[in-house]
């Protein structure tokens, strides 16, 4: 107020004055050439202006210029400095001024931009305002500002005039861009006042026009006052931003106004967040960016910023009016908008500073905790990943990797992100999609997953255009070829066609494209794929109905080829769309109150038919149909007239196939024909049997061309069974009788005379041994489920039929090399896994996969069922026929493997294994209530046991072991690992997981039991366990059963999916099992603690472990376990002193002999790899083992092993050896790099680590002295030159910087080293002189070390200024006991020398020794004995 006053006091005097003037002027009449004021009655100020070429004009109309810009400046200073009352003049000017523009509309033409005017044709081009032309003059732009400002809070409070004109802006405009502001400081103090004053509005304007109207020397100032207004006013916030990031600030001055910016991030206002973000991200220098970037995703919470959907819709509900809940939806439209700005913020902040983007990865990489993973991480890699920056792109992809496999980043995070950000999201979807078709691609199968809800969740939230690129992009992951990309592929193409199924059907023709690349695609697949068509042609709501037709053409097409591959598609593709065509609805949805309209039964009925006649040409294509139909039947709800109609044709045709009464005689055809296997004794049942030798003989004699072939057999009744299941709720009373009733086969004696056989009667033997087989492992598919006690003793028998028949079948094979099997899995090729008999090795494995045996122990000649089956059937409930044959058994010989026939069998259902549950079953149950005297235990035995648990391990192995997707080569093998595990791959492998927790307390009684039975022999045997009580053949199966129950557990404790958090309840259910087993109430503990007492009740087997492989598999269950509770460093100890116990133990057979072969080497090698990897100092343990357990050897006779380590001896010294040169080079390349900074404690440190680690290699190469085979100097050359090149990157650095502090360490260390070297330069000259390719091999690159090393110690001792202590001499080539190679000396050596690393040098170590010397004592007297 004062203000004002004092300026209309003014502006009153000036009128008076003004006034007086005129008058004056007017009386006097008279025009001077130059303007004098005082005679004129104009004002000064209108006068001056008019001369020098402004005319004013009234308001309404722009004022005229008719010179340039410089000309009016120019005028005006020399018309006041010439005027004879300056400088007086110019305050009288300035007054004059105020006085013209206090009419408002005189002051806005004055702020206007002036016209040009036309004079003489001549027209200038400036257009600047009148003031700002007046402010450019020097002596008037201090007082014309101090006048605008004066002004400028008259209008203040009017806002925008008519046209939208905002007086105080055009004033603040004035004073921007200024040649040269005259009084910068005051400027500023003025401009900060008007601030503290203004309204919201001409604040943000003067605010934002700083940087334009101040000088550089203010910056910093002015800074720090919008620093302090920042923390007091959020409104502010976007305008002194805007400010900031225009000033030239100091760097110290910037990061403090950064800081307050953070520190105000979470009351900033949403639509100001982009841009704070933006200004913290541009203000950031390259050495403070991973600092800044963390704070700032700290902060940012972008949760906060989006309201989620549910709430966006209640709201809408709530506030029923239409305006209300568009204004709702316009509000969460806005913030996505905020969150795009933001976005974009920080996309050009990685785009154009490379820093930033590093930071960026830097900081989300740096997160360990999933629950600190927060959207915007998310949001930013797709922002990385889509700059075209390779180096961000491949950053992006890396890091997202690693957090989804370490499971950090999960699918949680990924649903919310799209769910709340969908419209930021779409933006990005190009880089999604990459990312998705990377992740699907990788060979890492904890990622792929991942990938798959990328595209799900585009596929779900995204606009038709990404449908029909995410599609196209599934649709080319299946047609790459590569399974585990396929198999992702098609389950998410299901996936779709089951939420989404209008969606999909409009890109049926797509996914129909697939049809052509069939070839590459296996059973599964293929199943996978005519599902999801055959859902989108012809399921419920039909909207794929376009592509109805061409389905049916490609089926009819592959139905009728005779090529039985595109047979086999034709049949399950035609079976897929049964199961679609068929499926039951939901009542009244349907013509007839639920049921199947009329023609689509008919068309159904008219497909069925189709397959059956088209299959009825080939045994295989019929076999295949009966499975994939059980598949059907199995998996899917069929209509029940449909289910009806297979029911009753199936149970019709079986009878009539492959049934007959059992009549008074039959007559054999070939060998001695008979009824075996029957159970049913008495029973009504007995009185039919499977006529399996006729249709076999029938089948031979027509060569497939009646319609009934053996093959069917398996199939037909799995069919069977299942239609029964279905129709009877799980019943199979109908068909019980199949359990029991016999066969006709052959008299199995004639096994005994098998080499007397010819060879179509051997074939023809084993042909009935493997349908004979097969039959009861589909009977045992079957009833294994069944609850009475009877039934299950019958299916007990029924395994025991099995491993007794496998011996025989055994032998037999043994004794017809070069025999194909009939086929029994019919939807691959049928030659699959073929191999020779007489190829196959000896250790038996019914249907056992190869890694199984590689995996088990060699005990003696049979390490699993083989020999001890016959003796485990006497057990058991069984014909009479089959006892002398076991007997006679005990003394035969084993015959093949059946592990390489595994194709051959019929696949075990997962419900089999609920067998194992049945550890002890008696008949007493039975006595109770039948009232007879006949009590009978019967056992799950051995043999039993161990055939249960491969197959078990197999399934295991072969679902839960995630095997790398690698990618087919371009020429396929035969061989298909799923062969065999058709049923298996149609679950999940975390049902199989879940089966396996289901069986675990019958796994661990059967522990118990084994470790119980060999607990017992030892202490019948004093300790031992070869003595005279001792059952070899009882033995091995029993620690075949031992290791195979261990080896389940391991691999399933190891299923990657126990990572996942959805399994985690799952994984602590597993544990608690086994802390049960010994402490009571686990439920409430937590997973370390589950852990720790798992870990102890495993602990407690390792006293009766029966042989180094069963140790093994403890050991690794064991540290498979450890993982599991947090810190695993905690069970270290325990791990290592568990493998020293077992490496220090003597290991013998049952038979008394000790332990060797193959597989106990290549136990013991991952035995002694677990004790040296969590052993506490491996360098100590090494030397441990190098010096005294060696050393015992040597003094040893041959066949004597060392007393510390029995394990070693001379036949795994191999074994050792190469273990403990590759844990020595490993351990090595883990000491830090010597460092300038380390201070002398770590620098001693590190040096003592090098002395012990230089010391054991010495040991370890000069063991080679003694032990000189071959594979010994090979491990030796290959380590060697590693550890030599480990020292040169590691070890070197630290000696440069000991060297002066430590001479007497670092010498004594070279002198170590030298002796180490100048042995592996014997070896090469070992190698050269044998000619032994395998070991010149490794020759030249270690010359090249050993050359490097020498030339690496000279810099070592310049550095140190000890380079006269270093000279070079040649060293001469020597064998491996020293001796001079004499063949060489005729030549001139120099050459061999040289390429040997030591170019006129002596051996590296020779140097290092005689520098060191000569550091120390200049006389170098003791330098080379061996140059």
């Amino acid at each position: 107020k004062m203000l004002k006053r004092g300026r209309s006091a003014i502006l009153w005097c000036d009128d008076i004055l003004l006034h007086s003037a005129a008058k004056k002027s007017r009386s006097t009449g008279r025009q001077p050439k130059e303007a004098v004021p005082e005679e004129t009655n104009e004002s000064v100020f209108s006068v001056f202006l008019r001369e020098a070429g402004v005319t004013l004009k009234p308001s309404g109309t722009s004022n005229e210029i008719a010179v340039d810009l410089v000309v009016f400046q120019k005028r005006i200073r020399q018309q006041l400095q010439k005027s004879p009352r300056y400088p007086s003049i110019i305050q009288e000017f300035i007054t004059d001024l105020e006085s013209y523009i206090e009419n408002s509309d005189r002051f806005r033409n004055c702020l206007l931009p002036c016209v040009p005017q036309l004079v003489d044709g001549y027209s200038s081009s400036f257009q600047e305002s009148l003031l700002r032309m007046l402010l450019g003059i020097e002596m008037l732009q201090t007082l014309i500002i101090n006048t605008l400002l004066e002004k400028l809070p008259e209008f203040m409070l009017d806002g925008a005039a008519d046209g939208g004109l905002s007086i105080p802006r055009m004033i603040i405009n004035q004073l921007k861009w200024l040649d040269r502001v005259v009084d910068a400081k005051e400027l500023a103090v003025k401009l900060m006042e008007l601030v503290s004053v203004a309204p919201v509005e001409v604040q943000r304007d003067i605010i934002t026009s700083l940087p334009e109207i101040l000088e550089d020397s203010q910056h910093n100032d002015i800074a720090r006052e919008l620093n302090s207004l920042l923390q007091e006013n959020t409104q502010l916030t976007v305008p002194i931003l805007d400010a900031l990031s225009s000033l030239n600030l100091s760097s110290s001055l910037l990061t403090e106004v950064r800081g307050a910016v953070m520190a105000t991030l979470a009351a900033v206002q949403l639509e100001d967040l982009p841009v704070v973000v933006k200004f913290i991200l541009h203000s950031v220098s390259a050495s403070d960016a991973y600092e800044v970037v963390c704070n700032l995703r700290k902060k940012l919470e972008l949760e906060q910023c989006v309201l989620p959907a549910v709430l966006q819709a209640s709201q809408s509900r709530i506030k029923n009016k239409g305006a209300a809940a568009s204004a709702s939806t316009a509000a969460a439209g806005s913030s996505q908008d905020s969150v795009v700005l933001i976005l974009d913020c920080i996309k050009s902040a990685v785009r154009f500073q490379k820093s930033i983007s590093e930071a960026w990865l830097k900081a989300i990489e740096s997160v360990e905790e999933v629950e600190d993973h927060k959207v915007i991480d998310l949001l930013v890699l797709f922002i990385l990943h889509s700059t075209n920056a390779n180096q961000s792109r491949r950053g992006a992809e890396r890091v997202l990797k690693v957090k989804v496999r370490t499971g950090l980043i999960q699918e949680s995070l990924l649903q919310k992100t799209f769910r709340d950000y969908a419209q930021v999201m779409r933006g990005y979807f190009p880089s999604i999609l990459a990312l998705a078709q990377s992740l699907l691609r990788s060979p890492d199968p904890c990622v792929v997953p991942f990938g798959g809800h990328m595209y799900q969740h585009s596929f779900t939230a995204f606009d038709s255009y990404c449908h029909q690129e995410v599609v196209g992009s599934l649709v080319t992951h299946v047609c790459s070829g590569v399974n585990g990309e396929v198999d992702m592929a098609l389950e998410l193409l299901c996936g779709l066609v089951t939420e989404k199924p209008a969606e999909m059907a409009l890109y049926a023709v797509f996914v129909k494209g697939i049809l052509d690349y069939m070839d590459n695609l296996t059973p599964q697949q293929i199943r996978r794929l005519f599902h999801l068509l055959s859902r989108l042609a012809f399921g419920q709501q039909q909207q794929g109905s376009h592509i109805q037709d061409d389905m049916h053409i490609v089926i009819r097409k592959q139905l009728s080829s005779t090529v039985p591959k595109y047979k086999r598609i034709g049949i399950i593709g035609a079976v897929m769309i049964v199961g679609s065509m068929a499926a039951s609805s939901p009542k009244g949805k349907g013509s007839q109150n639920g049921s199947l309209p009329q023609e689509t039964f008919r068309q159904v009925t008219a497909l069925l038919e189709l397959v059956k006649s088209s299959s009825e040409s080939s045994p295989e294509a019929a076999a295949l149909y009966y499975d994939e139909l059980a598949n059907l039947i199995s998996n899917a709800t069929l209509d029940p007239q449909v289910q009806e109609m297979i029911g009753s044709s199936v149970l019709e045709d079986f009878q009539d196939d492959f049934i007959v009464d059992l009549g008074p005689e039959i007559r054999g055809l070939v060998m001695n024909t008979c009824v075996m296997y029957k159970l049913d004794e008495g029973e009504s049942q007995s009185e039919i049997v499977i006529n399996l030798l006729p249709v076999l003989v029938q089948d031979l004699q027509n060569k497939g061309e009646q319609r009934v072939s053996p093959l069917c057999l398996s199939p037909f009744f799995r069919l069977l069974r299942l239609c029964e299941q279905k129709q009877h709720q799980g019943d199979l009373e109908e068909i019980d009788g199949l359990l029991g009733c016999p066969l006709i086969v052959t008299d199995m004696d004639v096994v005994e005379k098998v080499a007397s056989l010819s060879k179509a009667e051997r074939e023809f033997l084993c042909t009935l041994l493997f349908h004979t087989i097969n039959w009861f492992r589909e009977v045992i598919n079957g009833f294994c489920g069944v609850k009475e006690i009877e039934m299950k003793m019958k299916v007990m028998t029924r395994l025991q039929n099995i491993t007794y028949l496998q011996t025989l079948l055994e032998r037999a094979l043994a004794a017809t090399p070069g025999y194909v099997p009939p086929v029994s899995n019919f939807d691959g090729e049928s030659a699959d896994g073929i191999v020779p008999s007489s190829m196959a090795p000896v250790n038996k494995a019914k249907k056992g996969n190869d890694l199984l045996s590689d995996k088990r122990k060699a005990p003696g000649r049979n390490s699993s069922e083989s020999s001890s089956q016959p003796e485990e059937a006497t057990e058991a409930d069984e014909t009479q026929q089959e006892q002398p044959e076991k007997e006679k058994e005990k003394e035969i010989r084993p015959g093949v493997s059946l592990a390489s026939y595994r194709p051959f069998f019929r696949e075990l259902d997962m419900e089999v294994l609920s067998v194992l549950q049945c550890g002890l079953l008696s008949r007493s149950l039975l006595d109770s209530e039948l009232h007879t005297n006949v009590r009978e235990e019967v056992l799950l035995g051995p043999a039993e046991l161990v055939f249960l648990l491969e197959d078990m391990l197999r399934k295991l192995d072969f679902s839960l072991t995630a095997a790398p997707a690698k990618r087919a080569p371009f020429l396929k093998g035969r061989a298909d690992k799923s062969v065999g595990f058709s049923h298996l791959q149609q679950r999940s492998s975390k049902d199989i997981a879940s089966c396996c927790v289901e069986l675990m307390p019958a796994l661990c009684s059967h522990l118990e039991n084994c470790h119980n039975h060999f607990q017992t022999l030892l202490s019948e045997n004093n300790g031992v366990v070869d003595g005279p009580a001792t059952d070899e053949q009882e033995y091995q199966l029993l620690s075949s059963g031992y290791q195979l129950l261990l080896q389940v557990l391991n691999t399933t404790f190891s299923w990657s999916g126990f990572s996942q958090p959805g399994q985690r309840s799952l994984l602590k259910k597993a544990l608690g099992v086994l802390a049960g087993r010994l402490k009571e109430g686990g439920a409430e503990l937590t997973m370390e603690q589950l852990v720790k007492h798992s870990y102890e009740y495993l602990l407690n087997f390792r006293s009766t472990m029966p042989n180094l492989s069963t140790a093994l598999s403890l050991s690794q269950l064991l540290c498979t376990l450890s993982e599991k509770g947090g810190s695993s460093a905690a069970y270290r100890e325990q791990t290592a002193s568990l493998a020293r116990r077992f490496l220090s133990q003597d290991w013998v057979t049952a038979s008394g002999e000790k332990e060797r072969g193959a597989k106990f080497n290549e136990a013991l090698h991952s035995l002694l790899s677990i004790y040296l990897e969590h052993v506490d100092d491996v360098l100590t343990a090494l030397e441990e083992i190098a010096k005294k357990g060696m050393q015992e050897l040597i003094n040893m006779s041959k066949d004597e092993s060392s007393t510390s380590w029995p394990t070693l001896n001379r036949q795994t010294f191999l074994v050792f050896y190469k273990v403990m040169m590759a844990e020595l080079e490993k351990a090595v390349r883990k000491i830090p790099a010597g460092k300038m900074s380390d201070n002398t404690e770590a620098q001693s440190v590190k040096l003592l680590t090098w002395t012990l680690a230089v010391r054991d290699f010495h040991i370890m190469v000069n063991l080679v002295k003694i032990f000189d085979s071959r594979p010994v100097l090979n491990v030796c050359l290959k380590y060697g030159r590693l550890f030599l090149e480990s020292f040169l990157k590691l070890g070197m650095p630290l000696l440069d910087y000991s060297f002066k502090r430590h001479k007497e360490d670092v010498q004594s260390l070279l002198k170590t080293f030298q002796l180490s070297t100048r042995q592996l330069h014997h070896m090469c000259g070992h190698s050269k002189i044998h000619q032994d390719t395998s070991l010149t091999n490794h020759v030249p690159a270690l010359k090249k070390s050993l050359e490097l090393f020498v030339y690496r110690v000279k810099a070592t001792l310049t550095l140190n200024n000890c380079q006269e202590a270093f000279w070079i001499g040649n060293l001469k080539n020597r064998n491996l006991k020293g001796e001079e190679i004499l063949s060489q000396r005729s030549q001139e050596s120099d050459d061999d020398e040289e390429e040997e690393g030591q170019q006129r040098s002596p051996q590296a170590q020779e140097l290092s020794e005689d520098e060191i010397n000569r550091a120390e004592d200049p006389d170098p007297d003791d330098t080379d004995d061996s140059e």
